[in-house]
């Protein structure tokens, strides 16, 4: 895993940018995981991904990550390769599209 020497950052504290649109003093993290987890992989930055392996540990992030229900094709393939978990065992990956578009990317 490319994060794997988390343990050695303290930091638990993902920036407040991220949750922009929620009021930050009475957010529970715990119950937002899914929420902020899906919030760094789309924007965040390497200080951001640290502290969500220190808040939810490896595999919370893993948990986390496999109910998310989109995210981009860079980022499905981005959490894939960093995280090892394989494409077929993501929920965005997984989820087809009703109606196929005409510029598929």
């Amino acid at each position: 895993m490319l994060f794997s020497d988390y343990t050695k950052y303290n930091i638990k504290e993902v920036n407040p940018k991220l949750l922009w649109e929620y009021d930050l003093s009475d957010f529970d993290y715990q119950d937002m995981r899914n929420i902020v987890v899906q919030r760094v992989i789309e924007r965040g930055w390497p200080n951001d991904f640290y502290a969500i392996l220190n808040l939810y540990g490896e595999q919370g992030v893993k948990e986390a990550i496999k109910k998310i229900p989109t995210l981009n094709k860079v980022d499905t393939n981005f959490v894939s390769v960093v995280f090892n978990i394989p494409l077929n065992e993501l929920r965005c990956y997984n989820g087809k599209r009703s109606k196929e578009l005409h510029w598929n990317y």
